[in-house]
């Protein structure tokens, strides 16, 4: 599970994803970078740009129940995590037109072959857990995409619309559960 970290640690494994994914393109290969687009992108060289640009509760996974755990003391409840939908926005900036269509194909690519990441492949507060991150490009009509670039006050550049599934948040919501030490149950008469 995730502490408030989980976030910053979902955009970390997206661009260090992406870096590794990017070493074979060329002799001096682009780079990836979390980046909000607020301010112009240094294009010293070729580079992809990552941008968080919503956090969303995931629907599907409201109601769940709470999380009970034993521990020798006093057992707890906790709150569920609140599953998050994480969608960033990738660009391509710098180099050619040619340039910028490899880096958006080795970045299809790599979430193509690389769907879900889990175990060894996650690191800060998800490192060692049990998670696991779907990554899935969203597809957004013309308009949508247009809606966001317009959003970010930013002339339209092709890009990529990817969500990531399920970034579970925890909860501090946690309260000491009594247990039952005796029960009395009373008999009543029948008519």
């Amino acid at each position: 599970m995730g502490d408030f970290g989980v976030v910053a640690d979902v955009s970390t494994i997206v661009v260090d994803t992406l870096n590794r994914a990017l070493v074979g393109l060329s002799p001096d290969p682009p780079t990836a970078e979390l980046n909000d687009l607020s301010e112009p992108v240094q294009i010293d060289k070729p580079k992809l740009t990552v941008f968080l640009y919503e956090v969303a509760e995931d629907p599907t996974s409201r109601n769940r129940p709470p999380v009970r755990a034993l521990p020798p003391d006093a057992p707890t409840s906790r709150k569920p995590p609140m599953a998050l939908l994480l969608r960033y926005l990738i660009t391509p900036w710098g180099g050619d037109q040619l340039t910028q269509h490899r880096m958006i194909g080795r970045a299809l690519q790599v979430f193509y072959d690389e769907a879900i990441l889990s175990g060894a492949e996650l690191s800060g507060s998800l490192a060692g857990s049990t998670e696991a991150l779907h990554f899935t490009l969203t597809p957004l009509t013309l308009d949508q995409k247009s809606w966001i670039w317009y959003a970010i006050q930013k002339p339209y550049r092709l890009s990529l619309n990817y969500e990531v599934r399920v970034v579970n948040l925890d909860s501090l919501d946690v309260s000491e559960l009594r247990l039952v030490r005796s029960r009395t149950i009373s008999g009543g008469t029948t008519p």
